[in-house]
């Protein structure tokens, strides 16, 4: 199993989650972080005055899935979410070792 983890720009979100729901995602968890890689902020103009924007926003996708069907989702995140542009993101695959559905107590593949 693995957990794909993407920090994504937030305006992609609804196109991302169609394309993954198309491939047979069945869920994801999402967050809105804030973060700065090569792109490291911006300048805005607010009233007149000049202002530093040390964090641009992302949004954050956690997805579990099997390990047969991570390099597909990876794929997909990638291809929907790219802009061209910089800050497009980051994607990030990692290993599960267990995972648990409370509700029913399924474990590992079973659980997602």
């Amino acid at each position: 199993m693995k957990l794909i983890i993407a920090a994504i720009k937030p305006f992609k979100l609804e196109e991302v989650r169609e394309a993954l729901t198309a491939i047979g995602v069945r869920g994801m968890m999402v967050t809105e972080i804030k973060g700065f890689g090569s792109q490291s902020g911006h300048t805005e103009i607010y009233r007149g005055a000049e202002y530093a924007v040390n964090f641009v926003p992302k949004v954050k996708l956690e997805i579990a899935v099997t390990a047969a069907m991570a390099d597909q989702v990876v794929e997909t995140i990638a291809s929907t979410a790219r802009t061209d542009k910089i800050g497009d993101g980051k994607i990030l695959v990692l290993d599960v070792t267990q995972a648990v559905r409370v509700r029913t107590g399924e474990t590992n593949e079973d659980a997602l």
